[in-house]
């Protein structure tokens, strides 16, 4: 039994219907950028500003467009998350069995602090459901770096990486996690990426979704 569990956001505990790259897709836009899906698939799971920092094309003006793009994201994103946010089915009952457990969960995500609190807030996650929550303004670099991790760890008082369980829905979660050192190194198929690319991401189990953690854990 691990003895934090740290968890991604959108599509992996959150309910993932396109808003992330709606958003973002919106946003680049707006300053005449046309990106495929192709390229959104390779930045989710990434911090959403150094992302965009990236697809910003180099320039005098690179810092403003990628100033004025991540303002736009913030605002498509609230407005499509607007329609209701939704946890991923047995999310919460795993948040619960673990923590009766004594296991710590924690709440990793590469959305910024403001994006961060509305949708935690809307879940009503803040009001004790986790022991903490970090996301891409906590950290110098976001994934696959592992800071998100560490920063977990250090918020929960977990001193060991082979305790540690990361779970997520992208390339880039498993990435981050292989990267810590992390002793489970979970891909759920509930959200951006499939199979066919959760499985030549470094992981040590792929699950249909956080419902099936429970199960993983008692054997």
């Amino acid at each position: 039994m691990p003895a934090l569990v740290c968890f991604d956001l959108a599509g992996t505990t959150v309910e993932d219907r396109g808003q992330v790259p709606e958003a973002l897709t919106a946003a680049l836009a707006e300053q005449g950028i046309a990106v495929s899906p192709d390229t959104l698939a390779g930045v989710r799971g990434a911090s959403k500003r150094q992302a965009i920092e990236r697809l910003v094309p180099d320039g005098p003006e690179h810092d403003a467009r990628t100033a004025a793009a991540f303002a736009s994201f913030q605002r498509h994103l609230a407005e499509r998350y607007a329609d209701g946010v939704r946890p991923v089915q047995g999310a919460e009952d795993a948040f619960r069995w673990l923590r009766t457990h004594r296991v710590r969960v924690a709440l990793n995500t590469g959305f910024d602090r403001a994006t961060t609190a509305r949708l935690v807030a809307a879940l009503a996650w803040d009001r004790g459901a986790v022991d903490a929550v970090v996301c891409g303004d906590d950290v110098r670099e976001g994934r696959p770096a592992p800071y998100l991790i560490f920063r977990a760890m250090e918020a929960t008082g977990t001193h060991r990486v082979d305790r540690v369980a990361n779970i997520g829905d992208t390339v880039l979660d498993l990435e981050a996690g292989s990267n810590a050192g992390v002793r489970w190194n979970i891909g759920v198929l509930s959200g951006a990426h499939g199979r066919d690319r959760l499985e030549h991401a470094p992981h040590t189990q792929l699950l249909p979704d956080v419902g099936h953690l429970r199960r993983l854990f008692e054997a």
